[in-house]
């Protein structure tokens, strides 16, 4: 009894106490991305803090209402106008509250969310703004006589204000990545019948799901991630390439399952909306099964002609649990060129001869998996049948295709 006495008198004097708030974040910089059809903004902050995201117009402007926070204005300049973004405003509010006022050009779609600190990065606040315009669905031109380019979607790693892995001198794996896509990009589109479509052309980032989505709008044949490795142990190198497991596409397939009346084409062009639960189910399944063996086989063909290149890291194709790799219906595989960690390969990969050979190599074993596998209703379907006749016909001799 005399314990209970006691707690009761200790919780009475605690509720008499005064309520003390946590200590106030510090706004301590803004930061824009932008892309050419959304614009980041990155607030870093001292500390996580409870905030408020919303759309004015007349005219068109966006208001960050930060709880318990402050900013050293004098001291943290306004950031140069980006994007949509024409300018930054922000002034102390009651209570404690920072606003921030981002003037806009145009009308725009908010996400928002925080995220904790990183190897590089402390607490931040995220705000996409996303041009309503570029969310509506893009009309892919075709060709009426049936002959097609097929499309190669590369997605350049990170950007913007994730780097990604870097090196020990400095480099940054979203730099080494990009050029690298660019340079791939370049030889796929000088290739007859091969258009290449870049997932970010520049140095801002595209979330994950974004990437595919761009590839999937764009009907690519094939999507290729482009990045560089990193390990502790700076002795590790070389080159490895990866598919999706089949683990993370069990999972994945519910999700696309539980969102298919959302979407409008979920597996080459078939919408599931109006399938019962069993037959979307099954058409999945072989969607994904089909998708993830033609990634292995464009894989290993790529992965064949990096071993021209330079060492790999594993001599088979790995699998992994990748978000970026999960589109059900578009062949998928990342490529790790080489580990940016490893001094003597980090070096490497800054000498833009070197990016070169990566790209050849991964242009060389993308264009082997199309003309072993050509897409009906294609330009290289029909170069193929021909390359196939000569063959026959003892007109030509088979050579092997090289990256270098």
């Amino acid at each position: 009894m005399g314990s209970k006495r006691w707690i009761k008198t200790c919780c009475a004097l605690l509720a008499a106490l005064p309520i003390t708030a946590a200590a106030a974040a510090e706004l301590q910089e803004v930061r824009l991305w932008a892309s050419p059809d959304s614009t980041r903004v990155v607030l870093d902050l001292s500390a996580p803090a409870d905030y408020t995201v919303f759309a004015l117009t007349g005219p068109e402007r966006v208001v960050i209402d930060l709880e318990q926070s402050r900013a050293d204005a004098v001291r943290m300049p306004s950031p140069q106008a980006v994007g949509v973004v024409s300018g930054v405003r922000m002034a102390a509010r009651e209570n404690g509250m920072l606003r921030v006022v981002l003037d806009l050009t145009n009308r725009v779609e908010l996400k928002s969310f925080l995220t904790p600190p990183n190897e590089t990065y402390g607490h931040r606040l995220v705000v996409d703004l996303g041009l309503e315009q570029a969310r509506r669905p893009v009309k892919v031109a075709t060709e009426g006589d049936g002959q097609r380019d097929v499309v190669v979607a590369i997605d350049a790693g990170h950007g913007g204000e994730d780097p990604g892995a870097v090196g020990k001198g400095g480099t940054r794996e979203k730099d080494v990545a990009l050029a690298v896509a660019r340079q791939l990009a370049d030889r796929i589109n000088a290739e007859p019948g091969m258009r290449a479509v870049l997932t970010r052309t520049g140095d801002y980032f595209v979330p994950f799901r974004e990437r595919i989505r761009r590839a999937r709008v764009h009907q690519a044949d094939l999507f290729v991630s482009v990045h560089a490795d990193a390990f502790v142990n700076r002795s590790v190198r070389g080159s490895s390439v990866y598919v999706l497991s089949t683990r993370r596409a069990s999972s994945e397939a519910a999700r696309w399952l539980a969102d298919r009346e959302n979407a409008a084409d979920l597996i080459g062009g078939v919408s599931l909306d109006d399938k019962g639960d069993v037959l979307a189910s099954v058409l999945l399944d072989l969607s994904q099964n089909a998708s993830i063996s033609a990634s292995r086989q464009a894989a290993t063909h790529v992965l064949e002609e990096l071993d021209r290149v330079g060492q790999l890291k594993k001599s088979d194709v790995q699998h992994a649990s990748l978000i970026v790799l999960t589109s059900p219906d578009v062949p998928s595989m990342l490529v790790e060129t080489a580990f940016i960690s490893n001094p003597e390969e980090e070096r490497r990969l800054r000498d833009p001869n070197h990016q070169a050979r990566l790209a050849g190599a991964i242009h060389a074993g993308v264009r082997r998996f199309f003309y072993d596998n050509p897409p009906p209703g294609t330009l290289i379907a029909t170069n193929a049948a021909r390359e196939r006749e000569r063959l026959a016909s003892g007109t030509i001799a088979q050579t092997p295709v090289s990256g270098t």
